[in-house]
This record gives structure tokens, C-alpha cells and sequence, in this order.
């Protein structure tokens, strides 16, 4: 007979198999966690019962409230003319240069990602600011459409970041704390993606064309039309860390100071308002329906004790650390081949951290849920450019009619590559990561 311990182990192939066949991933959660629910305990109501006070037990954590607020921020950033001014800015400084004008894009990105929190948004913004202007310079399609989805995903990892806070939620991490670690790895990401470029363009030297050189006056006078990023990044990072607001309050702040940019810029009519406020109820919802159904489904496995039995035998197998963060980050590059990255967080998180957290890398308990949230953060965002889900490869490509998704593919192939360096780099040497959240006393 199946022990509940089994049935949990078979749920996975189970979901896999859902998944695979194009099930939503919410729905496959919810059924998988409903019928396993059931099987462990037997009883149609009190199944129900479960299911009524997991519900409530959700969605009253007044944690989640920051999330729609974020999404706020990010759209009326997207309606502001941010981008804009961004990546003419980032050219001024870069376009010169050989493969400046894709560096440039992925510069803006970066900033685009301090205020807006969305690796999806931040592709499709830049995307349509970009595209067109590397188009001109005669970029390959593989270079411009590979650039831009690997600079999408500075969206979720420089702060703020929608699911570093859904991250910080599940593990139970000081949300001020890991937006300030970070930063560095965000730098890192985006350093890496503009050596990327640099390689290729020495590769291929005549690939592209380069812009004129623009003059230093010039230059700081661009400089002077991206303040309202610098702001909101200081007034919403500055203000968590620095106690002047809760996290909530400073999304709320954020939201309504990129509000007000964006209607100060003649671009938020009463049109685009609304849309992007029925925009924000749209993702709010599809983030909250998976976020009900991965706690369906981790109910089961927490019902069936899944993750402490597993817990307690790596534990009695003295196996290194180290091998087992190893393992446990294979294990999400493989699984952003085929999950998006929300649905493989909620769904991951919880079982795995619980395991990895009791096992000695010689660092703090806190200090750890920051190190090992921004490594799980860097892995999630490389399966948003890995075939074949890469959510923003799909986006991008979608907005380069003309492009096979193969060339889409070829292009992110240098960028995956300088984040799996990242990766093993931040591994070896956590102190990187966790360095600006003890000079700032953390």
C-alpha cells in the first residue's frame, strides 16, 4: 500500500507531467494538492475545511498587499516615459562604442528595473524603445533580440523586485535586507551582460554600426532627464532600509510618485489610467492564483512530511553543503526550463529552504536566507531566457516579427552563459553578496 510519503514523492512526476502537457501551472497545483489532500486524509469535508482556512490564512497576510502596489509602480513607470529617457541616456555615454548602442539597452534596463520590479515588463518596455534603434544601427537579430531579453531580467533582481519579495514572505527574510543584497549581484548582471556584447562585438567586429559621439554637455544634460528613477530608487530603497517607511508604505509611496511623474509628463490620460490599473488587477490576480495554488500543493506535501522527512536524511547522510546547494541549484536551471519563474518559486521555496537552511555554509541563519534568496533569484532569472519556456525570449521575439525564435535562442546563449559564471561566483564567495547589507548593519 502507498504510504503518504510516496504519494507526495509521485506527485511531482504527476505535476511535471501537467506542466508539460500545457495544464495552467495554477490549475495543476490546485488538482495535484486537492486530490493528494484528499488521499492523505480521507474525508470530502475535511478537505474542504482545509482548503477554506488555507484560503483565508493566504490572503489575509498583509505582506501580499506590497505586491499590487509594485505592479502599480511598474506601470505608470512604463507610462511615464522612462525608458525613453533612459536609454538615450545610456547611449549618450555608450553609443560610440562598438556594440554601445546594445550595452546601452541593457544599461536601461537596469534602470528601468530599479523602479519598476518586473523582468516581463521591463523586456517588453525596453523592447519597444530599443529594438527599433539597434534595428537602424544594423544589430544582428540574434544580438538585439538576445540583448533585451537577457536585460529584461535585471527587472527581478535589482530592487525592487516582485519576487524577491515573495521570496522574502516564503523564507521569512527581512524584505530591506535583500533588497540590499542585491544590488551588487544586479551590477554583476548587468557588468556581465555588457562583456558579453563587448566579446561578440570583437568577434564580429562590422556586425553593427556605432552612433556619433555626443558631447560631454550634452551627455550630463541627458543625465538630467533621468532624476525621477534616481528618486523613486532612493525614496523606495532608502526609505525601507532606512526606516522612514514599512515596505507596503514605500510601494504605496513609489506607486504614487511614479503616478505623479508620469501625469506630469502629459502621458497618463484618463484612458491609460484606467488600463493601467485594470493591467495591475489582471497580474494581481494571476500572481495571487498561483500563489493560492502552490499553498494548496505545499499543504499536501507539508500534510504528507515530505519536507521534514526529507530534511532529516540529508541531514543523517552527512553529505557536504555544498554538494547539496549544488544540486538544489541544478535543480531549478533545470526547472526554468519548463516553469515560469513565479510559479517555480512558490513551489520550490518552501520545501527546499526548510532542507538547505539547517546545513552549515559557516554563516548566520539570516545571513544565509539573504545569501542563498539572491542565488535561487539569479537561477530563476536565467529560465526566463533558457528555451523552451524563457518567457522574455518569447516576448521579445514576439515584438521582432521578422525574427526566428532560433535566432532569438542563439542570441541569449552569451548572456546564460556570464549568468552561470555569476552564479558560480557568488557561490564561492557569499561575503560579495552579503558585503553591503554588513557595511550598512545588517
Amino acid at each position: 500500500m502507498m504510504t503518504n510519503f510516496d504519494l507526495a514523492l509521485w506527485s511531482f512526476p504527476v505535476l511535471l507531467v501537467l506542466i508539460f502537457l500545457r495544464a495552467p501551472i495554477g490549475l495543476a497545483m490546485i488538482g495535484v494538492g486537492v486530490a493528494g489532500t484528499y488521499m492523505v486524509i480521507g474525508s470530502t469535508a475535511m478537505t474542504l475545511n482545509q482548503l477554506k482556512t488555507l484560503t483565508y490564512g493566504t490572503f489575509s497576510n498583509y505582506s501580499f498587499s506590497i505586491i499590487p502596489l509594485f505592479l502599480l509602480m511598474g506601470q505608470f513607470a512604463t507610462l511615464s516615459g522612462m525608458s525613453a529617457s533612459l536609454f538615450k541616456t545610456a547611449e549618450s555615454f555608450l553609443g560610440h562604442r562598438k556594440g554601445g548602442v546594445a550595452m546601452s539597452a541593457v544599461g536601461a534596463c537596469a534602470g528601468f528595473g530599479a523602479i519598476c520590479g518586473s523582468s516581463l515588463a521591463t523586456a517588453a518596455t525596453m523592447g519597444q524603445v530599443a529594438l527599433p534603434e539597434l534595428r537602424r544601427f544594423g544589430y544582428p537579430d540574434s544580438l538585439s533580440t538576445g540583448a533585451l531579453a537577457a536585460g529584461g531580467t535585471l527587472g527581478i533582481l535589482i530592487p525592487p523586485s516582485v519576487i524577491l519579495v515573495i521570496y522574502a514572505i516564503l523564507a521569512e527574510q527581512n524584505i530591506a535586507k535583500l533588497f540590499v543584497a542585491a544590488l551588487i549581484p544586479g551590477i554583476l548582471a548587468a557588468l556581465g551582460y555588457i562583456l558579453a556584447i563587448s566579446i561578440w562585438m570583437r568577434v564580429w567586429p562590422n556586425a553593427a554600426a556605432v552612433s556619433p559621439r555626443v558631447a560631454w554637455p550634452d551627455r550630463l544634460k541627458m543625465l538630467g532627464t533621468v532624476w525621477p528613477v534616481v528618486a523613486i530608487f532612493a525614496g523606495v530603497v532608502g526609505g525601507i532600509y532606512g526606516g522612514i517607511f514599512t515596505p507596503t508604505e514605500a510601494a504605496a509611496v513609489g506607486a504614487a510618485g511614479t503616478g505623479l511623474i508620469a501625469w506630469s509628463s502629459g502621458q497618463m490620460s484618463w484612458g491609460r489610467l484606467q488600463e493601467a490599473i485594470l493591467s495591475t488587477a489582471s497580474s494581481t490576480a494571476m500572481i495571487f492564483f498561483i500563489i493560492l495554488a502552490a499553498g494548496i500543493y505545499n499543504n499536501f506535501l507539508s500534510l504528507t512530511q515530505l519536507p521534514q522527512s526529507t530534511a532529516a536524511w540529508v541531514g543523517e547522510q552527512g553529505f557536504s553543503p555544498w554538494l547539496v546547494l549544488t544540486l538544489v541549484l541544478l535543480m531549478y536551471l533545470l526547472f526554468g526550463c519548463i516553469m515560469d519563474s513565479l510559479s517555480m518559486v512558490l513551489l520550490t521555496v518552501p520545501i527546499v529552504f526548510p532542507i538547505v537552511s539547517v546545513l552549515d555554509f559557516g554563516m548566520s541563519y539570516n545571513d544565509f536566507g539573504l545569501w542563498f534568496g539572491i542565488l535561487v533569484l539569479i537561477v530563476v532569472e536565467v529560465g526566463l531566457i533558457t528555451p523552451p519556456v524563457g518567457l522574455n525570449l518569447f516576448i521579445i521575439n514576439n515584438m521582432a516579427k521578422t525574427t526566428p525564435i532560433s535566432e532569438t535562442y542563439r542570441g541569449a546563449l552569451p548572456f546564460v552563459v556570464t549568468d552561470l559564471i555569476r552564479v558560480v561566483f557568488l557561490t564561492c564567495f557569499p561575503s560579495i553578496t552579503l558585503w553591503l547589507v554588513w557595511v550598512m548593519g545588517g
